[in-house]
C-alpha cells in the first residue's frame, strides 16, 4: 500500500517565490553573514518545505513572510549548530609541511630538539617536566619526589612548557596534556 504525499501545487510555490523569494534571500544573506551560497542553499530548502507542507498555507495570517522566515532561521541555525559540530577541515598545505610520523630520520630529528630545548631549561624546570612527563608521575607524585608544594609543580610546569614553546618553533602543547598536569592527574 503506498501513500501519496500532498505537497503544494506549483503555481502557488511560484507567487510565493516571487512575492517574497527577494525578502527571503537578504534575511538570510544576514544570517549567514554575507556567504550568498549558504544563504542560497537555505533559501532553497525552505521552499522546499512550503512545497512539502501545504497546510501551513491555510493559516488564519495574511501573509506567508513569518512562517517562511521562521523556518528559514531554523535551518539556518541547525546547519550553524552541525557546521560547528564538525572537526575543523584543514588545508593541503598543512598536511604536506607535516612530517611523516613513520619517517624515523624526522622523528630522531624532533627528539634531538626536543632534548636540546629541555637541557636549555633551568634544572628545577627540568627536573618537573622530567617526572611529569617522561616518568609518567602525577603533581602530587612529582611535588613528593622533589620535596616541593604541588603548586609548585604546576608553575614550574607553566612556565618550561612556556619556555620549550619559544625554542621549539611550531610547539604547541597539547591542552589535554596541559589540563592533565593542572588536575594533578597522571600523564
Amino acid at each position: 500500500m503506498t501513500t501519496a504525499t500532498v505537497t503544494t501545487d506549483e503555481r502557488t510555490l511560484e507567487e510565493l517565490q516571487r512575492d517574497h523569494g527577494p525578502a527571503l534571500l537578504t534575511f538570510l544573506l544576514g544570517l549567514t553573514y554575507g556567504d550568498r551560497q549558504r544563504a542560497e542553499d537555505l533559501a532553497q530548502e525552505t521552499l522546499v518545505r512550503a512545497w512539502l507542507h501545504p497546510e501551513a498555507f491555510d493559516g488564519t495570517y495574511a501573509s506567508m513572510r513569518p512562517w517562511l522566515f521562521t523556518v528559514a532561521r531554523r535551518l539556518a541555525i541547525d546547519a550553524r549548530r552541525s557546521r560547528l559540530a564538525r572537526p575543523a577541515e584543514i588545508g593541503d598545505g598543512l598536511l604536506a609541511a607535516t612530517p611523516d610520523p613513520a619517517d624515523a630520520t624526522a622523528s630522531a630529528e624532533a627528539a634531538l630538539d626536543v632534548r636540546a630545548a629541555v637541557r636549555e631549561l633551568s634544572p628545577e624546570h627540568r627536573a618537573v617536566l622530567v617526572r611529569l612527563y617522561f616518568h609518567g608521575l602525577t603533581v602530587k607524585e612529582a611535588a613528593v619526589e622533589l620535596g616541593i608544594p604541588a603548586g609548585t609543580v604546576k608553575s614550574r610546569s607553566h612556565y618550561a612548557l612556556r619556555q620549550l614553546g619559544r625554542s621549539l618553533p611550531g610547539y604547541r602543547p597539547r591542552r589535554a596534556a596541559v589540563a592533565r598536569v593542572r588536575a594533578g592527574a597522571p600523564q
